[in-house]
């Protein structure tokens, strides 16, 4: 009889360990949901923003036009760096299992070397641009463009930290399944940025020279 009765204090541990994990469970749930809704948020505010362009890329006043301005093997180059990024990206989340945390690293700062690449290109033609005298002010066209872009490099810039920030945590604490999480999220951040800069590219430098 005393063998079948269960031990109070070990079913209480029990309890709490099964309310731990399924907790844990509830949190990456709820944190894959949340950062779905602002992705989603954010293709909102990047859908915003080419309508804006699209509205005013004609309104030149009297300015240059982006035919006038771009150079388009620059920017192809831009785009190569950033989809060779998010190759690389990918290739880190191939690699994620334990033990090879130094080999992910290694993929995550070849990744955090071509974005950082990529946006110094994006600073480089913004500060060209404005040397020429075609700074956000001088027409609407080029206030779109500057914000449309510049929001992009933004989103670029603040990966470039995150991915800091990943590389430190794996240092740390390794493959656990916050890590992982958070991984995924950045992963999926990175590659949306990724798209909206091939659209980026079709719809506001190659639809000049066609």
């Amino acid at each position: 009889m005393s063998g079948a009765t269960l031990n109070p204090t070990q079913g209480h541990a029990g309890a709490r360990l099964h309310d731990t994990a399924h907790g844990h469970h509830d949190a990456g749930a709820n944190t894959t949901l949340g950062f779905w809704i602002y992705l989603m948020s954010d293709c909102l505010i990047f859908c915003v923003l080419f309508a804006t362009f699209g509205v005013l890329a004609q309104n030149t006043a009297g300015g240059p036009i982006g035919r006038e301005l771009f150079e388009l093997p620059f920017v192809l180059g831009e785009t190569m760096l950033l989809l060779l990024s998010s190759f690389t990206f990918g290739l880190a989340s191939l690699s994620i299992r334990p033990g090879n945390e130094a080999n992910v690293k290694r993929w995550l700062w070849l990744t955090f070397a071509l974005g950082a690449a990529f946006v110094a290109m994006e600073v480089y033609e913004f500060s060209a641009l404005i040397h020429e005298g075609a700074g956000p002010g001088r027409s609407a066209f080029l206030s779109a463009f500057f914000t449309l872009v510049g929001t992009h490099g933004l989103h670029v810039t603040c990966g470039l930290l995150w991915l800091v920030v990943m590389i430190d945590q794996i240092r740390r604490f390794g493959f656990d399944d916050v890590v992982r999480r958070r991984l995924q999220c950045l992963s999926l951040f990175w590659h949306f940025l990724d798209l909206v800069w091939i659209c980026v590219f079709t719809f506001v430098y190659l639809r000049e020279f066609v």
